[in-house]
């Protein structure tokens, strides 16, 4: 029956909202041509030395180029973009904080096989979140058409929610999307890269976001040089991780904020009491500790 399409003008939480109950979204047309063009010329030296995948899950015909932030301007607009920011951020809103994941090129080329169908969260050491908790927010947007031919993504639509042997008996639709268009994908829906059986390259741009607890896929910190990162604006700094991921995770030295150390500042990371009303868990937290300094007081 194929997948369902939003049009580049959809409400992010509608987006979000249908993302949560079948596990994918595309939302088409969302970049335009001269953005994707932009991309493609700035990244195309760094595809050409980037070596084949060394395994059948990595794609042995297939690229994987990294960096994209410190190597390819035109790519900080896919991560910050509207839409996608706002999905991401309803998406996964259950966290304090949301972060950048992974930023990475895909270039799957003729003769390519189709990928064992899996999980990203994976990733997290195979980790069984509970179902309700989404641990990120994944995006592939196509640099080039991607058809039934050249491998688009293959998505098993609903199974987010369903364990492996039930997964793998819903049958798999394919991702196929014009360029510039955006598929959003969580980290437990069943999916995989198609087969390739086009003569040309399949591109598609994958930037996904994570909660801000995790580790990143992608080592932001090393990943984009400090030297271009005092460079960039503090919104798309703080996607990067330069913020605190959640109470007490992210400072450096003597409880400085990330990205006021970056900019030469000493400004100090949030008091719990400051991101209380975040998370209901931490709201909790804090109002009993100021109850039990109520009652200390009532006895001094």
């Amino acid at each position: 029956m194929g997948l369902t399409h939003f049009d580049r003008d959809a409400d992010p939480i509608a987006v979000s909202t249908f993302l949560s109950v079948h596990g994918y979204a595309i939302v088409d047309d969302v970049a335009d041509t001269q953005l994707m063009d932009r991309l493609a010329a700035e990244v195309g030296p760094y595809v050409d030395a980037s070596a084949a995948g060394r395994d059948e899950y990595d794609g042995q015909f297939t690229r994987r180029t990294g960096s994209l932030i410190e190597r390819c301007p035109a790519s900080r607009e896919l991560v910050m973009h509207p839409t996608v920011v706002d999905t991401v951020r309803h998406f996964l809103g259950h966290a304090t904080a949301q972060q950048l994941h992974l930023t990475q090129l895909i270039s799957v080329g003729p003769g390519e096989t189709k990928q064992k169908p899996h999980r990203d969260q994976m990733a997290f050491d195979f980790f069984e979140f509970p179902v309700d908790y989404h641990v990120q927010c994944n995006t592939m947007w196509a640099l080039t058409d991607f058809t039934v031919d050249n491998g688009a993504t293959h998505i098993h639509p609903g199974t987010s929610a369903q364990d492996d042997d039930a997964a793998q008996r819903v049958p798999s639709e394919q991702a196929t999307m014009r360029r510039g268009s955006v598929l959003f994908y969580d980290g437990k829906v069943l999916h995989g890269a198609g087969a390739n059986e086009s003569d040309g390259v399949r591109q598609g741009v994958n930037i996904t976001y994570a909660v801000g607890w995790v580790r990143q896929e992608e080592n932001q910190y090393l990943a984009c040089s400090q030297e271009v990162a005092r460079t960039l604006d503090d919104d798309l700094l703080r996607m990067m991780g330069y913020q605190q991921g959640a109470f007490a995770l992210g400072y450096v030295g003597d409880q400085q904020d990330a990205l006021s150390k970056l900019r030469g500042d000493h400004t100090k990371v949030q008091l719990i009491g400051d991101i209380a009303q975040k998370n209901e868990d931490i709201r909790k937290f804090v109002d009993e500790l100021g109850n039990e300094r109520s009652g200390d007081r009532l006895h001094e």
